[in-house]
């Protein structure tokens, strides 16, 4: 698909504005807490959009409309409404107190309710995991969905993605990051939306398209589906959510950086009612793009790319192309802040240095953030390889790993006051251990109810630790005096309107 210049001056306006505008915001940022945290000033608008960005990526429009366009259909869905779902309970549950506690990030809780064992362990997890995966697997897909589209090389698609999200991620940390979401994320939504409607109009209308595709609108699929069945959705998918909701660092960076309780709340609710949007701007497009395009297609993967290429028209190229570029460098900007976060404070601060200058930690975290979106781009041309099997097989094969025994270790510690250090330690050495145990010798079984067996044996080996040795007192939690961590009225309705609309949407689809 070609870019006549106005689509090429479209595009490289809106970058223009994005880069200018999140710079400027971010000019006065000094201090670790004004790099990492924003200096804990965002508002719920600003979180709920930045969330949405950092969560929509090609891995979504590659991946999601992928398996909408394949066998999976609208089922789909379900990562995204469930999330919708989970996030509104995480905003009155794991929310405050998380903010109450005043960290920084996922694992220095960790050293608060077990020790500084089990901060390192989680720190280092993490780190690795979004550098070699998670971010190396968002510019390959970015990469290739601009190839597809665009016919760009892969090497240069990656850099450029890359080098873009470094331009402002290096210089200003999480407020540029949340700031340059907000257009980046609106220009996402946006674009999604008038895709739907280019794409429906094409099918011939809502009935010809959900006449024709009757059987892929469904969210409920049959125990022995191999994609996506029920038992799954509904044994291990709440695992999942649990960890990318409330513990992922990338997402919850932005609830730690909110300036009250209201704002956190409401920033994530904002985010859970945006999320109902996604079956229609990404899952309906794939299945859309093989009513019309399936002898086109060598892989469901090419679904939405092929969709944009084939009935996108001048004009609103460039704009597509950045909303889809927005998408990809949004992700990788929140990665980047958030692996740069953990390492300097995590790993560096608490384990080298911990007598290090506001302005070290902040030259770190800059360089940090440099030296790994070097490695993404080193890395993510390597994954255009078969033998990889796909970046949704990559991430899923990798990821798994860390859940059950992340999860785990939150979840029991809260609800358990007695458990001791030893336990939080054995849940996240033994969950990658066990899961990959499942890996290697029960493949026939859904990865998602091999998550939810694996963290019923963590939790099983918790209880035998705290049982044969328990605390003697509980820890105490750090405590921010300045923070009231009551939820208001409006909170709860809002949040309970989103959690109604997730409901009223599959059973409509069930």
């Amino acid at each position: 698909m070609e870019l006549n210049p106005f689509d090429i001056i479209v595009f490289l306006g809106f970058f223009a504005v994005v880069i200018s505008v999140s710079l400027f915001k971010s000019r006065k940022e000094t201090s670790s807490e004004d790099y990492f945290l924003a200096g804990r000033g965002l508002t719920w608008w600003l979180i709920g959009i930045s969330i949405v960005a950092a969560n929509i990526s090609t891995e979504q429009f590659v991946g999601m409309a992928g398996q909408g366009a394949g066998s999976v259909g609208l089922a789909v869905s379900n990562w995204q409404l469930y999330g919708s779902f989970g996030i509104v309970i995480i905003a009155f549950t794991l929310l405050p107190r998380f903010l109450k506690a005043g960290i920084y990030t996922m694992p220095e809780y960790l050293e608060y309710r077990y020790n500084s064992t089990a901060r390192g362990i989680m720190a280092l997890i993490t780190v690795v995991i979004y550098v070699a995966v998670l971010l190396t697997a968002v510019l390959f897909s970015g990469g290739i969905t601009l190839r597809t589209i665009f016919e760009l090389k892969m090497v240069h698609g990656v850099w450029l993605i890359g080098l873009i999200a470094a331009a402002y991620t290096v210089w200003g940390g999480l407020k540029a990051v949340a700031w340059a979401d907000l257009f980046q994320g609106g220009g996402l939504l946006i674009g999604g939306i008038i895709i739907f409607f280019i794409g429906l109009n094409a099918c011939g209308g809502w009935n010809e398209f959900s006449t024709v595709n009757a059987d892929k609108l469904h969210m409920v699929l049959p125990p022995e589906h191999p994609g996506l069945p029920w038992t799954g959705v509904i044994s291990g998918m709440w695992i999942v959510l649990i960890y990318y909701c409330g513990l992922n660092q990338f997402i919850v960076q932005r609830n730690l950086a909110a300036k009250t309780l209201r704002d956190g709340q409401l920033g994530v609710i904002f985010a859970g009612a945006l999320w109902l949007l996604v079956p229609f701007v990404i899952v309906m497009p794939g299945i859309m793009s093989c009513q019309l395009f399936s002898d086109q297609m060598s892989s469901p993967d090419e679904a939405f790319p092929m969709l944009i290429r084939n009935l996108v028209p001048n004009g609103l190229r460039g704009f597509m192309f950045a909303a889809i570029a927005g998408a990809v460098i949004s992700s990788l900007a929140s990665m980047l802040n958030s692996a740069s976060t953990i390492f300097t404070m995590d790993v560096y601060n608490r384990m080298f240095h911990r007598t290090a200058s506001q302005k070290q930690l902040v030259i770190l975290g800059r360089i940090m953030t440099l030296v790994f979106v070097v490695i993404g781009c080193l890395l993510a041309p390597m994954l255009d390889n078969p033998k990889f099997g796909g970046v949704f097989q990559y991430i899923q094969q990798f990821q798994g790993y860390i859940w059950p025994g992340v999860v785990a270790a939150f979840l029991f510690g809260m609800m358990v006051p007695t458990a001791p250090a030893a336990a939080g330690v054995a849940a996240l050495i033994s969950g990658p251990i066990i899961y990959g145990i499942f890996q290697l010798y029960a493949p026939g079984i859904h990865f998602l109810i091999q998550v939810v067996l694996a963290f019923n044996l963590v939790i099983v080996i918790m209880g035998l630790i705290t049982f044969i040795k328990p605390l003697a007192e509980p820890r105490k939690l750090p405590v921010r005096e300045d923070l009231d961590v009551k939820t208001e009225p409006i909170v709860k309705i809002i949040g309970g309107l989103v959690m109604a609309g997730v409901v009223l949407f599959i059973i409509f689809f069930w």
